[in-house]
């Protein structure tokens, strides 16, 4: 057998056997999703920093938000493991989760607020941070529009 012919055998068995074929139209907008919600992400965390770390202002407290950006998926991510997705237009479980999500955004919204009042940081500090609080707010419910359905790429399968 010549080293020819074996090239020539496993090219036919290659094309013969290949793996099915992937939606790319599909995988591609996963892909500029993920990039999207990174960069949308990393700018949200930029409006946080330079209203914390810009020689003005110099003032660290507004990274107690990062919490708030921590703890606000949680309550909807507990909620969707623990109840059937029914048809049912109301669950007292979803509906908990929702009221426990909106008191966490609302209250890192009402946070750098306060702390403007209260003289802890300048104004210009809070409207930055009050920039990346909707960047970053947006780029969470932007995960959970693109992941939140039960299919091949949902964030349920990590």
């Amino acid at each position: 057998m010549t080293r020819n012919s074996f090239y020539q055998r496993s090219q036919i068995y290659i094309n013969t056997h290949k793996y099915p074929q992937h939606n790319t139209t599909h995988t591609t907008f996963i892909f500029i999703s993920l990039i999207s919600l990174s960069f949308g992400g990393a700018i949200g965390l930029m409006f946080l920093m330079l209203g914390c770390a810009l020689p003005t202002y110099n003032e660290y407290w507004p990274l107690f938000l990062l919490f708030f950006y921590i703890l606000s998926p949680i309550p909807y991510c507990v909620s969707r493991r623990v109840v059937e997705d029914t048809d049912s237009a109301s669950n007292a479980c979803k509906e908990l989760a929702i009221f426990l999500t909106t008191g966490i955004v609302v209250s890192a919204f009402g946070l750098p607020i306060i702390f403007a009042r209260a003289n802890v940081i300048a104004w210009g500090a809070c409207a930055l941070v009050l920039t990346g609080n909707i960047v970053i707010f947006a780029t969470i419910m932007g995960f959970f529009l693109v992941f939140g359905s039960n299919d091949d790429f949902s964030w349920q399968q990590w």
